[in-house]
């Protein structure tokens, strides 16, 4: 047996896995962001309730591939941690730690919507703009952890001459105009606001856009502009043949759809066939992709 856990800001999502990938018992509890004794006595309470040889953890935040730092913005008690060599030494047994959007990536090309490629880009679009890539089954991971990530960088720019003419954000990261700023749930509001002076919430504004309301349906068409084109990039570097989607948005089906008709009109080798796709595995990708890493 062995246990897997998906650790996000709000909740800790915990599984026991068989070594078929059958998930027994399981449990969801509060994350003890700033407490670390409590984070370990969460993972030593499971092992009571189901004795397992090892742990695999998907988390939010960054996973230094070269020392297992983990670098994460809303977990206090693991920021800056060697939480994988921390929480072995606690708990008495192995544990692997993996990047969150990469556990996601790692289980829709394993079990679901990109099985059967072998380059496969994944995306999160949630409360943040996330990614991962998986070749041959296998993380890509790159400096600092950072393989993948394209939520962070510049792609929004205004002009000296008129600098409130286009949607340039304050981003998280400390710097300005990342495509974290509109893609995002957060981003296609902030994005709302900017156009017709007046906000609405993610849920609104696609179902709106769905139902041909024009300015949801202008809201969504620009969202398409700015986070299409670099996607399209993105998909030319790493000719990557699917890109499932995660996080909020994805739930969006109409908004995913005209991403994907606006990546593959950018592409130089046009194709008829999806590529922007909502995963398949919903809240158990994290569980699932923890479980295939540690593997």
């Amino acid at each position: 047996m062995r246990l897997c856990a998906d650790v996000g800001g709000s909740f800790v999502d915990i599984a026991a896995f068989d070594e078929r990938g059958a998930i027994g018992w399981r449990a969801k509890r509060p994350t003890p962001v700033g407490d670390w004794a409590a984070f370990v006595a969460l993972f030593a309470d499971a092992l009571r309730a189901v004795p397992c040889a090892r742990v695999s953890i998907a988390t939010a935040g960054l996973v230094d591939p070269a020392n297992g730092i983990v670098t994460t913005a809303n977990i206090a008690c693991i920021h800056g941690r060697t939480l994988a060599d921390d929480l072995a030494a606690a708990l008495g047994i192995p544990v692997r730690v993996v990047n969150d959007a990469d556990a996601f990536v790692l289980a829709e090309a394993t079990l679901g919507v990109a099985q059967g490629h072998d380059r496969v880009f994944g995306i999160i679009l949630g409360t943040g703009v996330g990614g991962g890539l998986v070749e041959h089954g296998r993380i890509v991971g790159g400096r600092g952890g950072l393989g993948g990530e394209w939520g962070h960088g510049p792609v929004v720019q205004s002009s000296r001459v008129a600098p409130d003419a286009m949607p340039v954000f304050a981003c998280g990261c400390g710097r300005r105009g990342c495509l974290d700023t509109i893609g995002s749930a957060r981003g296609i509001e902030r994005l709302h606001a900017f156009l017709h002076g007046h906000p609405a919430d993610s849920i609104a504004i696609t179902r709106g856009a769905a139902a041909g309301e024009p300015r949801a349906v202008a809201t969504v068409d620009y969202w398409c502009d700015l986070v299409g084109g670099p996607l399209a990039m993105l998909l030319h570097a790493l000719s990557a043949t699917i890109v499932p989607v995660g996080g909020g948005l994805a739930n969006a089906g109409g908004l995913i759809a005209a991403l994907d008709a606006r990546v593959r009109a950018n592409l130089l080798a046009p194709t008829t066939t999806p590529i922007v796709v909502p995963g398949r595995l919903g809240e158990d990708a994290g569980l699932i992709g923890a479980f295939v890493a540690g593997t």
